[in-house]
């Protein structure tokens, strides 16, 4: 009975650093091949939606899961920093089958950026999320799943997964998991006010 109560606050805690989902933790493990990350692949390659400051100069990309607790506290995060950059947020299909069918939802919004509040609210609020048609077109399953090969291919494992230049260095920088807003501001080399 003690070791129960010294493990479960030690598991807790794990649960809390380790703040990305990745593919294992649907037991859907792969073995991705690696290349090299570069803004320019993504904004070519990605397709996802935009929030933020449309017209700015720097854009940050965030592939995301629908069913990633982590990548809702992300979106929560990023909302005070969209004033100062655009956001693209792409949505892959890694963790269980409504991903993609509300990825879908997402991807054919014609609010995208409302959508999500609504849905993250939702979902963090222990609701589920949007609801999602069982029938995606075809085309929209076809860049999800594009989406998805292009996260893999980089040698992430888990998401959220952001990929951006720091404004301060010009650097391409990319990281996975969860960031609250003042760690986001200083890995995207932005001044908070």
């Amino acid at each position: 009975m003690k070791l129960h109560r010294l493990l479960f606050p030690f598991l807790l805690f794990l649960g809390l650093v380790l703040s990305a989902c990745s593919p294992q933790d649907a037991g859907t493990a792969s073995v991705p091949t690696k290349r090299e990350i570069s803004v320019a692949t993504v904004a070519a390659q990605g397709k996802g939606f935009a929030v933020g400051s449309l017209m700015s100069a720097n854009t940050v990309y965030v592939f995301f899961d629908t069913q990633c607790p982590h990548c809702g506290h992300l979106w929560e995060a990023s909302r005070a920093l969209q004033g100062k950059v655009k956001f693209v947020w792409i949505p892959v299909g890694m963790i269980n089958a409504i991903s993609s069918a509300q990825a879908a939802a997402l991807l054919t919004a014609l609010d995208p950026g409302a959508l999500m509040s609504e849905h993250e609210a939702s979902f963090l609020a222990g609701k589920g999320g949007i609801s999602g048609s069982s029938s995606v077109p075809a085309d929209i399953e076809k860049a999800i799943k594009s989406n998805t090969q292009l996260l893999n291919s980089f040698g992430a494992e888990s998401v959220p997964f952001v990929v951006a230049k720091n404004l301060k260095t010009g650097q391409t920088v990319s990281r996975d998991g969860a960031m609250s807003t003042p760690v986001l501001a200083e890995f995207l080399g932005l001044d908070l006010p």
